[in-house]
Order: structure tokens, then C-alpha cells, then sequence
């Protein structure tokens, strides 16, 4: 299978066509991985080639950014991530994010952060952009690595600005082999096999209209994606999927940060 298929690497748009501040990192992000990893691309035709959109894959690594930042990337879109609020406030960094467009997570008061999930909601619709939200928020808790519960931050930048944007779910699967979770990077050997499914936009079609920024009904949509992003998970590895995601405060884990053992 070669690494992107050939009508993906046709529908590239203007986002990777046109000069941008992406191009010297990808000179230099998309040799490095490819040291590493030898990235095989299904789906590709679910990632639109233009406008908004939501990519939501599952997070076992702290290698998987990188995987998915080169998929997307080869297959036409800008690889944008939510970024913490503090880190636009670092010299040089802080230009770096803002130069790419970076969306930074909401790190205020409820009322703040539901006004900034809103201009964010509308300055992805207003100029066509997509952004990669992990909806676990951090590497999953699961034993097995399966996506544990997640949360609602993707599906409410989704809904906020009214006419949903669409969410993509993605997995991928292999990038353990380069560094495990919360273990040590592996050099060698070089070009690992790593898998990148995409899927169709998850339905949210029941989840917006009035009342869509309810909690419930947030986690209900949250629910959706995860769901499609497990069935995902379970065709790259030829298993059937866990009916419920991991919840780690019934196993008396903490949701963020490292996870001790």
C-alpha cells in the first residue's frame, strides 16, 4: 500500500498549494517521521478538501501528533492542533502557533471559555480551516489502549457557531511500536509500519439546533464520535472494540497528566 493514495494526493487544496508558514517545518517534520515511520493512509477521501473541519483521532503516544500532523499534511490539509492558552504567551513559540493558526484551548472562567470556543467556532467556519482536537485531552487510560471516555471539547467547538462543522474520526495504530506509552523512543529499527484511518463524519445532526450546548447533550454527542473513533481502532487491529469506553475516575485514575502506575 503506498503511503497516500493517488486521487488524495490529487485534491490537495490551496492550504498546501499556497506559500505558508508550513512549509519550512513540514521540510523539516515529514523527513524526520519518515525515518520512523512508513505512514499507510486510508479514508483519506473523508477529509474535505476544503473548509472547516474537526479531526478526531484517539491518543495512546506522545509520538501520535506527529503521525497525524504528516497525514494530514499529505493528504492537502494544514495539520492545526488546540494548543494551551499559555504557551502564545512564549517568545517565539507564542509567534510560532499564531503564524500556523493554532487554536488555544480555554483555560477561563466557564462563561470566558464558552465565548472563546465560539469565536473559535466561527473563525474555522469564516476561513476554512480544520484543527485537530484530541477528544480523550490526553493519552488514554485504557490497559489495552483502546479510546477511553471523552471529552466534550471537540464535539462543543463543533456545534457552537449553529450549522455544525463536520468531525472526523480517525485512529491510527503502530506508533507504539515507536514509543510506547509514557516509554522511550525506539530509533530502530527505521520505517515502522503505522496505519492512519479515517472515517465519515460522525452524525451530529441529532446534536445541534437549540440546546445543543447542554451537558448532556455534549456528552451524548461526545459519546458519538468516540464511538465511531473505537469502530475505527477495531478494523486496524482485526478486534471488536470494548461496548464502553474506559472511565478513569471509576478506576481511580486521574483524566490528565501522566498516568502512574
Amino acid at each position: 500500500m503506498s503511503d497516500v493514495s493517488r486521487p488524495a494526493r490529487r485534491r490537495a487544496s490551496s492550504e498546501k498549494t499556497r506559500p505558508s508558514a508550513f512549509w519550512p517545518l513540514a521540510a523539516v517534520i515529514v523527513p524526520a517521521v519518515g525515518w520512523f515511520a512508513k505512514i499507510e493512509i486510508t479514508g483519506a477521501e473523508h477529509l474535505p478538501a476544503d473548509g472547516p473541519y474537526i479531526l478526531a483521532p484517539n491518543h495512546y503516544s506522545e509520538f501520535d501528533p506527529l503521525i497525524l500532523a504528516v497525514g494530514t499534511w499529505r493528504i492537502g490539509r494544514a495539520p492545526r492542533f488546540m494548543a494551551k492558552e499559555s504557551l502564545f504567551r512564549v517568545p517565539v513559540l507564542g509567534a510560532a502557533l499564531r503564524a500556523t493558526g493554532m487554536v488555544p484551548v480555554a483555560r477561563s472562567s466557564s462563561s470566558a471559555a464558552a465565548r472563546q470556543t465560539l469565536q473559535q467556532s466561527e473563525d474555522l467556519v469564516r476561513h476554512g480551516r480544520g484543527v485537530i482536537v484530541y477528544p480523550e485531552g490526553s493519552l488514554t487510560r485504557d490497559p489495552d489502549m483502546w479510546p477511553m471516555r471523552g471529552k466534550t471539547g471537540a464535539v462543543r467547538l463543533a456545534l457552537a457557531a449553529g450549522e455544525p462543522i463536520p468531525v472526523i474520526p480517525a485512529a491510527t495504530w503502530g506508533v507504539q511500536q515507536i514509543l510506547p506509552r509514557y516509554g522511550k523512543l525506539r530509533f530502530w529499527p527505521p520505517r515502522r509500519r503505522v496505519r492512519l484511518m479515517l472515517g465519515p463524519a460522525t452524525d451530529l445532526s441529532a446534536y445541534s439546533g437549540p440546546g445543543a450546548m447542554g451537558s448532556a447533550n455534549l456528552v451524548a454527542a461526545t459519546d458519538a464520535v468516540m464511538a465511531d473513533v473505537a469502530a475505527l481502532l477495531g478494523v486496524l487491529r482485526g478486534e471488536q472494540p470494548p461496548s464502553e469506553r474506559w472511565n478513569p475516575a471509576a478506576h481511580g485514575q486521574n483524566e490528565t497528566g501522566r498516568l502512574e502506575s
